[in-house]
């Protein structure tokens, strides 16, 4: 089963008790607006609420920037790591999204496995990427 939400600039998502919570910011550091490159970063918590140990194995996003191209981007892990979660513990990482446009969104799954060794998809709810001075 899986349930989700949406606030705009964040998004949280609950499969088999793994819940994924996104919160989204643009960084005006890395940007260049005369360029046509902004750049967001984002941190993702992975609560392991459920009853068995998980581990993340794989990443699969979905990148849609604002003239609607989309970019889909699949790896091993996240920051280089595959978190292994026991039931009640938890995993934070922040990375980084560069766009040509000044707002859009992503989602995508993290590649999942239980120690008993089922493979199961855990759903990162879309969210939204965009300047703060654009928010609708």
């Amino acid at each position: 089963m899986t349930s989700e939400t949406f606030d705009g600039q964040g998004s949280e998502a609950v499969t088999r008790g793994l819940r994924v919570t996104v919160f989204a910011r643009y960084d005006p550091s890395r940007s260049s607006p005369a360029q046509s490159r902004w750049f967001f970063l984002y941190t993702v918590t992975l609560a392991n609420e459920g009853g068995e140990t998980v581990q993340l194995l794989t990443r699969h996003w979905v990148i849609q920037d604002g003239r609607g191209r989309t970019e889909e981007v699949r790896g091993d892990g996240v920051v280089g790591e595959t978190p292994v979660l026991a039931p009640g513990e938890s995993y934070e990482y922040t990375s980084g999204c560069p766009l040509p446009t000044d707002f859009g969104s992503m989602h995508g799954s993290y590649g999942m496995v239980t120690a008993g060794g089922e493979h199961f998809d855990a759903r990162i709810a879309e969210f939204v990427l965009t300047e703060s001075s654009v928010v609708n």
